[in-house]
């Protein structure tokens, strides 16, 4: 007769598995909240702040564009410079997600759930 107990020392591995990668991906959402990623457009006239999450943090305009004349490229600069920040925080996000998945042994290319 089989034993019905025998994989409950592997089953309790897997759970502590599990906690561990649970745990990592908790340090890895907090670690994106703190990493920071400045967007320019207009050489710099205007900068935005996010976090390798994607949400905004602070927007820097040079005071030489607030030309009343010029208000659409202003918009269009602001636009410009979000857009460049968030695109580095996606490409911040999955480069430490890829060490993430490195650092728990996982293949290259394998996609983490976040």
């Amino acid at each position: 007769m089989k034993n019905p107990f025998a994989g409950i020392g592997d089953l309790g591995k897997m759970m502590a598995a599990a906690r561990d990668m649970q745990g990592k991906v908790d340090e890895f959402q907090k670690t994106l909240e703190t990493l920071t990623v400045v967007g320019e457009s207009g050489a710099g006239l205007v900068r935005a702040t996010a976090n390798a999450k994607g949400e905004l943090q602070a927007i820097d305009i040079d005071p030489s564009i607030f030309v009343p004349s010029e208000k659409q490229v202003v918009e269009d600069l602001i636009l410009a410079a979000i857009r460049d920040a968030q695109d580095k925080a996606m490409a911040r996000a999955q480069s430490e997600g890829q060490r993430l998945a490195g650092d728990m042994g996982l293949p290259p290319g394998m996609k983490l759930p976040f």
